[in-house]
């Protein structure tokens, strides 16, 4: 409680920080910094995951009304499980297929929203550092950006290939 009462007095009554990465002359002991290094992160971090929640949703809701329509749903069903069984063990389950595909592919998505992101939050980071270069014609850092991005596209392909193999029971990985 220490902490909290001089990081509030040196934001001038604003519950959270808007831009930047620390606020600026404001001083305090390691606890203060990490603290507003933290309180920082918040509407970034909000702004990149809820720009993807709700594309999740929409997936699982499709993929749930469509599963829940299949003939092992039904025969579940009439062997007397319980419905909460039936819908998370047997539909969930298979509504996670899509979802398996999708959101190793968004997390390198991210990368890219997370340029305009730093922009509108004035964050530093890779995508500043990207803009600066291309701006600057700086081919080194822009070259590094596009393999590291190109990098992390190859792993989360691979990455949604072995969930996906998790997730589905049709699939083996050692055939």
């Amino acid at each position: 409680m220490k902490v909290w009462v001089p990081y509030f007095n040196a934001l001038s009554g604003r519950p959270i920080p808007t831009f930047g990465d620390r606020t600026p002359n404001l001083g305090g002991n390691y606890w203060v910094q990490t603290l507003d290094s933290f309180t920082h992160l918040i509407l970034p971090t909000l702004t990149l995951i809820l720009i993807a929640f709700a594309a999740y949703t929409r997936y699982s809701r499709s993929s749930m009304l469509e599963v829940m329509n299949q003939d092992y749903i039904r025969t579940a069903r009439a062997k007397g499980l319980p419905e909460r069984l039936v819908v998370v063990r047997h539909g969930f389950r298979n509504t996670l297929i899509p979802l398996a595909t999708v959101v190793p592919i968004d997390v390198i998505t991210l990368i890219g929203g997370a340029i305009i992101t730093e922009a509108v939050f004035a964050r530093p980071g890779m995508g500043q550092l990207f803009v600066q270069s291309l701006q600057n014609a700086e081919m080194d850092p822009v070259m590094a950006y596009l393999f590291i991005t190109a990098a992390l596209a190859i792993i989360a392909n691979v990455v949604a290939d072995i969930i996906y193999a998790v997730v589905d029971p049709r699939i083996r990985l050692d055939a």
